[in-house]
Formats: structure tokens, C-alpha cells, sequence
């Protein structure tokens, strides 16, 4: 049995079910929230390299490193964010942080 596009994106699509279903579920914790946006920004990598490779093209596996270097600074920013937040709120719930409204 040989491994095809179609499973490929059927597991892409699997997974970025799974992080909007994350997101829509679980509102409260900020740490899984973001987790579930990495999720899914890797949902839509595994897309690209699995297009990539099969049309022979390295333009989508390129784009993958933009990506992965833009996530790697949002969960870097996102962290410090919620470090501070604990330090200040000692919680890191949605529902009680309404600090941030303008």
C-alpha cells in the first residue's frame, strides 16, 4: 500500500479539525489556545510539503520555513505575555482577565 496525496491531506485535514474544535471548546486557557493555533498553522505545513513533494516543486517547502519562523516568534511573544499576565493577575483564565479591554 503506498501512501497518497489524499492521505496526506486527509490527515492535514484531520488535524486542523481537531485545533478549530480546540478552539471552539476550550476558551478558558490561554496556554491550550495557543497550542491549538500551533496545531493548526502545522496542519497547513504538512499541506504544503505534502503538495510539495508530490507536484516536485520546492516552493511550498520554503514557504513551511517562513511559517514555521512566524510561529516560532507568536508562541515566543505569546508566552511572555502570559508570563507577565501570571506574574500580575496570578491566573491566566479568559474569562477573568478583562484588563486588556480598551
Amino acid at each position: 500500500m503506498t501512501i497518497t496525496l489524499g492521505h496526506f491531506l486527509s490527515l492535514g485535514a484531520m488535524l486542523f479539525a481537531l485545533s478549530v474544535i480546540g478552539i471552539f471548546l476550550n476558551r478558558k486557557n490561554l496556554i491550550v489556545l495557543l497550542m491549538a493555533i500551533e496545531l493548526m498553522l502545522l496542519a497547513v505545513n504538512m499541506n504544503f510539503v505534502a503538495f510539495s513533494h508530490y507536484l516536485g516543486d520546492m516552493h511550498g517547502q520554503i514557504f513551511v520555513f517562513f511559517i514555521l519562523t512566524v510561529a516560532a516568534a507568536e508562541s515566543a511573544i505569546g508566552l511572555a505575555l502570559l508570563v507577565l499576565l501570571f506574574r500580575n493577575k496570578s491566573n491566566i483564565n479568559v474569562d477573568e482577565l478583562n484588563s486588556l479591554k480598551g
